[in-house]
Formats: structure tokens, C-alpha cells, sequence
């Protein structure tokens, strides 16, 4: 500490003891509460790769170190200095016990010492007139080194530095010395067991009568896990920074291809645009009249690999399409581009729905990117009213006639990416004027709900068109928190 005469400021009065101990225990319940947060903190950070559960885990560490050197400070505090130090203090020298106190405006307190049994403060005076050096006994422990070997001169000090850090301690005790200026800095020592720690020292010069600098004092303090937990909590905030970027990136990519392959249409689609089918009747009341939609999941973070798809064939034929891929993002919507472009290249070269899911289930087989997915593909000829399907573990069409509903009868077909090699049936189902087909992925309705979407038979026997059957089913499924995304592809026989 420094002496009576290195400043004109009254003495400070002494602390009241009990309100102290209030402080005391309120510092132990904080700590408490601490305790109860990192716990929670810590599992969650365990159980989840968030980068933001790591930087919250962070933060509670470091407010956990705030806290105990809190603690620790204010039972100095209460329990006074040694009989000892008070003499010392009296004759103006530095105490040998361990120093806590602190100017306004000081570094943060110095957190827990990582090395077992090493001293987390410690206090020196150099006197430039007697050349005396005086350490406290915390200060040994601090440097790992032993009391029976001396105290380090400021000539010495530098030899305990790394040579990078030296520059700082120098400038440190030039400016005190020279200009009497104070001493509040930090710099690495290198213990003598080889330990690397981060210490921060702060201290005033001593003046005589003549107001030339006598001596120097010092706390020197450990702060090597405080600088650990300040780290972490930056570079967890800067990692979860990043993968926020990351992620808004992502979405954007992904939500910009899914927009890219997906139907441009909006509202009603008829399809055939020409007056004969491939037999060359007329089928003017057997067109299609399409609707189609895409749901997003109740985060709409969740961009998946889910397609539907309508197209005139060449012959006056239409593809109609819904599938989805296992996984989110950029991949799966990606991926989701290749096997919609190879449907539709597919369908148009006259490949018929078996083997065009044979080939569909080979290229995603052979993908870069391994991945499963489900689908179902038709084709309709609307001079026979024929359509022919077939599906790849997907939820079978839904044929909706006179009022009631009921799910085709699936032909065999195995999930896309399964099974190399396999074979898909294919099914023949004849369509009536009025029929209305709906063809969905499964995150819009799984098996219990399909009761849900068979319920709306009445409502699409009395609609006049698909789009008006596309608003019943987004009534009816539009507000349901879905944890994934979803496709749903409606088509109405005309009548």
C-alpha cells in the first residue's frame, strides 16, 4: 500500500462490520443463484451445439469469477489487516500480507488461480534508497518461486517475461519512476514451473520530503482465468455471431433456389392448352384444372427439399409431381433442383412413372450428397382419362368422387436412396369428370390426418374449380404449427 506520504487524501474510515456481512450474504446468495444458472447453462450447452448456448455457458463463468473474487475481497474486508501490516502500515512500508485494495477505476478484480496452491494477489515495495526489496509471501506463490531464493529486483523482473511483453513492463515503471506517474497495467510472466499467466499489476510511487521517488509499491495479481472467461465469452459471441450470419445465408440460398425450381404459377392451371390427346380425341371436358401450394414450417427457418409440379407433356399428356428429401438448407433444396430438373427431363422424353422413380432412385443413389427421399409421379391423358402413377414410399393420391374420398391403392415402391437397384410398380386409375385429385408430401398430413383431408370430400364436391379446393385444405391445415414444410397439388377433372 502506499505510504502517508505518496498522496494528500484522508485516511479511509473503516468499514462498518455489519454492513459488510450484509453485503457478505447477499454476495453468497448471488453466487448461489450463479451456481444454479451455470448448471442449467452447462447441460444445455452439452446437449445442444448452439454456438449461443456455449456464449451463455461463457458468461455465467465469467460472472461466477466476478463473484467469488467479490466474496473474497469484502472477507478481507471484515477481517482487517494483520497486526503485522498495521505496523507496516504506520512506519509507511509496504504490508507483506496479501493487498485487495483498490483505486477508483482499477481493472476488473482477478479471478480463481488455475494452478493448485498458487496465490491469486500478491504485493512488493522497491526501495530505490536502501535498494531493499520486500514481496509478501502471496507474491512467491504467484511467480512460483521460493521465498529462501530472494525477491526479484526491477532489473530482474524483465527475465520473467516473455521478451514480447517486456517493452510494457518497462514502460510501466519509467513512467512511474520518472514521472510519478501510477502504475496499472498487464503483462505474461513465465513461473518457475515453466506456467505462462497473465498478471496484472498495479501501484503508485512513494514520495520523500523533497518529492523525489523513494520507493515503489505494487499488487500484482493473477488474472490469467478472468482473461480465460473474458476469451471464451468473445470468441463464443463472435462464433455464434457467425453462425447466425451463416444460417441468414443459408435460408436466403435456400429460399431463393426453392423459388427458382418451384411452379411460377399462382392461382388456376389448365393443362392441356391443345384441343386432342395422344389418341387424338377431344378432350376439351377432360382437361385439368391445377392448384398448387407450398407451406412452410412454423419457423419458416426450415427450408426443405419438399417439390410439387405440374407440366404439359409433349402429345397433350401432364406430369403431375409431389416429393421431399430427408434434411433442410441449401442441401436439401439443392439436391431437391437435381431430381425435380431429372423428372422433368424424364417425363418429357416419354419415360412412364415406374421406371422413371427406377432412375430418379439410381441418380440420388449415386449422389455426392446421400440423402433419402419419398415422391409420387403421374402421368394423365386426358384422351383416355387415365392416369398412370407410381409412387416411392410417399403418401398415396387422395381420389375424391361424388362426395366421398378415398387413398389410391399404392403400387410397390421403396423410398428413393434406400435400395440400389429397385424396381417400381406402376398403377392405372381412371378419372371421371368432376374427380378431384390431391397429391401432398407428408408434412402436411401423416396417416391420422389424412382423416382431416378425406373430411373435406363435402367442400370439394361443392367447389367449382382446384383453386377453389386449394383454399379448403389451406383452412383447414394452413394455421397447424408443422414442424417441417410441406406440398400439397391439387387437380380437378373438368367437367
Amino acid at each position: 500500500m502506499p505510504s502517508p506520504q505518496s498522496a494528500d487524501r484522508p485516511a479511509a474510515e473503516a468499514a462498518e462490520p455489519g454492513a459488510v456481512d450484509a453485503l457478505i450474504t447477499q454476495t453468497r446468495r448471488l453466487r448461489g443463484g450463479l451456481d444454479a444458472v451455470r448448471r442449467e447453462t452447462a447441460a444445455d450447452a452439452e446437449r445442444s451445439g448452439d454456438p449461443r448456448l456455449r456464449w451463455q455457458r461463457a458468461l455465467v463463468e465469467l460472472a461466477a469469477q466476478h463473484a467469488d473474487t467479490l466474496g473474497e475481497h469484502l472477507g478481507q474486508l471484515r477481517a482487517g489487516l494483520p497486526a503485522d501490516d498495521a505496523a507496516a502500515l504506520a512506519r509507511g512500508a509496504a504490508p507483506t500480507a496479501t493487498l485487495t485494495a483498490e483505486r477508483p477505476g482499477a481493472a476488473e478484480p482477478a479471478a480463481r488461480a488455475e494452478a493448485p496452491g498458487a496465490a491469486r494477489v500478491g504485493s512488493a515495495e522497491w526501495n530505490f534508497l536502501t535498494d531493499e526489496v520486500s514481496w509478501s509471501e502471496e507474491l512467491f506463490e504467484l511467480f512460483g518461486r521460493r521465498p529462501e531464493d530472494g525477491a526479484l529486483t526491477l532489473d530482474e523482473l524483465p527475465s520473467w517475461l516473455p521478451e514480447e511483453d517486456t517493452p510494457v513492463l518497462t514502460a510501466m515503471v519509467t513512467d512511474c519512476l520518472v514521472d510519478g506517474k501510477p502504475v496499472d497495467g498487464e503483462f505474461r510472466i513465465v513461473r518457475g514451473d515453466g506456467e505462462l499467466r497473465t498478471v496484472h499489476m498495479m501501484g503508485e510511487p512513494v514520495l520523500d520530503a523533497d518529492g523525489c521517488t523513494a520507493s515503489m509499491w505494487a499488487v500484482l495479481r493473477d488474472v490469467s482465468e478472468l482473461r480465460r472467461c473474458r476469451r471464451e465469452v468473445r470468441e463464443t459471441h463472435e462464433s455464434a455471431g457467425l453462425q447466425q450470419h451463416i444460417a441468414r445465408t443459408e435460408h436466403r440460398l435456400a429460399v431463393e433456389l426453392q423459388e427458382a425450381v418451384l411452379p411460377p404459377w399462382r392461382g388456376s392451371l389448365r393443362f392441356p392448352q391443345h384441343t386432342a390427346g395422344t389418341s387424338g380425341a377431344p378432350h376439351d371436358g377432360a382437361a385439368l384444372d391445377l392448384a398448387g401450394h407450398y407451406l412452410p414450417s412454423a419457423t419458416s427457418t426450415l427450408i426443405g427439399g419438399d417439390w410439387f409440379d405440374a407440366m404439359e407433356l409433349p402429345g397433350g399428356q401432364t406430369l403431375l409431381t409431389v416429393g421431399g428429401l430427408t434434411g433442410h438448407g441449401v442441401t436439401a433444396t439443392s439436391t431437391m433442383a437435381m431430381l425435380l430438373g431429372a423428372v422433368r427431363g424424364m417425363a418429357v422424353s416419354g419415360s412412364e412413372p415406374g421406371p422413371l422413380m427406377g432412375w430418379l432412385n439410381h441418380l440420388l443413389d449415386a449422389s455426392a450428397q446421400p440423402a433419402l427421399g419419398s415422391a409420387v409421379c403421374c402421368r394423365y391423358d386426358p384422351g383416355t382419362h387415365t392416369l398412370l402413377w407410381a409412387q416411392a414410399g410417399h403418401p398415396a393420391p387422395l381420389l375424391f368422387r361424388d362426395g366421398t374420398g378415398q387413398a389410391l391403392r399404392p403400387p410397390r415402391g421403396v423410398l428413393l436412396g434406400a435400395v440400389s437397384d429397385a424396381a417400381y410398380e406402376q398403377d392405372a386409375q381412371t378419372l371421371l369428370p368432376g374427380d378431384v385429385l390431391v397429391l401432398h408430401t407428408e408434412g402436411l398430413a401423416a396417416l391420422p390426418s389424412d382423416a382431416r383431408l378425406l373430411g373435406l370430400a363435402p367442400r370439394f364436391a361443392a367447389a367449382g374449380s382446384a383453386q377453389e379446393c386449394l383454399r379448403a385444405v389451406l383452412e383447414e391445415f394452413g394455421g397447424t404449427e408443422r414442424e417441417d414444410d410441406a406440398c400439397v397439388l391439387i387437380a380437378r377433372i373438368g367437367s
